[in-house]
């Protein structure tokens, strides 16, 4: 779909559980590029720079950032039965197919063949991954001051190893001063 059509929520609750069941169920290897494709691209419930600030917002919160969305936009749209809908519908197949999956693995996980191949789709789930950042990326990259938070982060988790319980408090009220002066 074009970017410069309209962004509208979910009509009802059948439409919120179907597409965060759509994202649950193609969710292998990350679920960020999933999410962004179905809720930004695809259904055109949220804007991209929408889903960077809830996706950011989700990232303080303990639990998986995607999960924790549902839960805040199903709230948003519906309520407190949106967030339990939107949750169920994003969580219930991966569910069952992680538990199938693990009883499988328990069983093949040992051969050399089964190895690789785990290697090759962690890979590639670190390509996805790496491909949502840079999509995540583009509604801040016209904003200095926000490129230099991000540097920031990049620079003391990734390099200097610093605990995120650290950066992310000093990011969150780097970032709170810098928009309080307009530059975010």
């Amino acid at each position: 779909m074009s970017a410069d059509l309209p962004v509208a929520p979910p009509k009802d609750l059948r439409e919120l559980f179907l597409g965060f069941l759509s994202i649950g169920a193609r969710s292998f290897g990350g679920v960020m590029p999933w999410a962004h494709r179905v809720m930004v691209e695809e259904r055109r419930w949220l804007s991209a720079e929408d889903f960077t600030s809830i996706i950011g917002l989700c990232q303080f919160l303990p639990g998986p950032n995607v999960g924790n969305a549902s839960i805040v936009l199903g709230k948003r749209w519906f309520g407190l039965k949106g967030s339990v809908v939107a949750f169920l519908g994003f969580f219930g197949l991966p569910f069952i197919w992680v538990l199938a999956l693990a009883a499988l693995y328990a069983d093949v996980g040992s051969n050399p063949v089964v190895k690789r191949v785990v290697v090759g789709v962690a890979a590639a789930g670190a390509g996805l991954f790496i491909g949502t950042a840079i999509k995540l990326a583009r509604p801040i990259a016209r904003k200095p001051a926000a490129l230099v938070v991000v540097a920031g982060c990049f620079i003391a988790v990734g390099i200097g190893r610093v605990s995120m319980l650290v950066v992310i408090p000093v990011a969150l009220a780097l970032s709170l001063l810098l928009s309080k002066k307009g530059l975010l």
